[in-house]
């Protein structure tokens, strides 16, 4: 079993009309999933597909309305385990204000372990060790107020990683910030899934995102409809605009390219890839 699996696992939104009838939304329908541990996941979908939905489950934020899902195997419907769970499978949310609580940013990043009972002196080791690694060691005495959004996202993972997850989730985590700061929080993210060989789920919308991960899931509706590497994915540039999807600009670019009649192989992810094909070298 993967560090992460579900099996027909759905969920319910309940609300209330003004008879106050329950009226039941289904934002995920049937997931199946297996993810290995240390891999890079990453879920697409258009505003409204479950994907977010689908990350809350992770965390045991959402239990499962029909099926199951085990973290680390670990059912999260099972009350006695959620603690241990919420410690594997740690969260990042869009906006790193909603998640940042210190004043001081070595102080927030040590909440979280203070909370689960580490000692004081491991404590300060852990936040020396996910501030270096997330590069915000420079930072450790500055107020969050004062940093840029990529820079408070990076503390918000610093977070995360001092509570020793097995597996991180973001949500979104770039949304709000410019293209700075989106790539200065993938490039960490990259790195501690490539050197600390922490499982990352990234939810996104953003395709030159995508292109990092091991693998791919497509949501739309609720259900799982697409799954493959990257290059398989954006191979099926058609499929994606179905489901109102776009793909990255240069894999657009060779997707045009090859329809006006160049020998341009599916799924270019890289300008310099494109570059290679267009112009290669004797």
């Amino acid at each position: 079993m993967g560090i992460i699996k579900a099996r027909h696992m759905s969920y319910d939104y309940v609300q209330y009309d003004e008879s106050e009838n329950a009226v039941k939304s289904r934002a995920v329908d049937g997931i199946d999933l297996d993810i290995e541990a240390g891999s890079f996941i990453a879920v697409l979908g258009h505003n409204g597909s479950g994907k977010s939905t689908l990350a809350k489950h992770i965390n045991a934020l959402l239990l499962p309305t029909e099926g199951t899902i085990w973290i680390d195997g670990k059912d999260t419907s099972a009350e006695t385990e959620l603690w241990k769970i919420r410690k594997k499978a740690g969260m990042v949310f869009q906006n790193p204000d909603n998640q940042i609580i210190g004043t001081v940013v070595e102080e927030d990043v040590g909440f979280g372990p203070e909370n689960m009972g580490v000692s004081t002196e491991n404590i300060w080791r852990r936040v020396r060790e996910s501030l270096k690694k997330t590069g915000m060691t420079a930072f450790r005495h500055h107020s969050p107020n004062r940093l840029s959004g990529g820079q408070k996202q990076r503390v918000a993972i610093a977070g995360v990683l001092a509570m020793h997850p097995k597996c991180i989730v973001l949500d979104e985590p770039t949304a709000m910030l410019d293209p700075v700061g989106r790539r200065e929080v993938l490039d960490a993210v990259t790195e501690l899934n490539q050197k600390e060989k922490i499982t990352v789920i990234l939810i996104t919308h953003y395709m030159e995102e995508v292109i990092r991960a091991d693998h791919v899931y497509v949501m739309d509706g609720g259900h799982l409809v697409m799954q493959g590497t990257p290059r398989e994915i954006f191979s099926q540039v058609e499929a994606l605009k179905k489901y109102r999807l776009d793909v990255p600009q240069v894999t657009l670019l060779a997707y045009e390219l090859k329809k006006a009649g160049l020998a341009i192989p599916d799924g270019i992810l890289t300008a310099e890839e494109l570059a290679g094909v267009l112009c290669p070298s004797n």
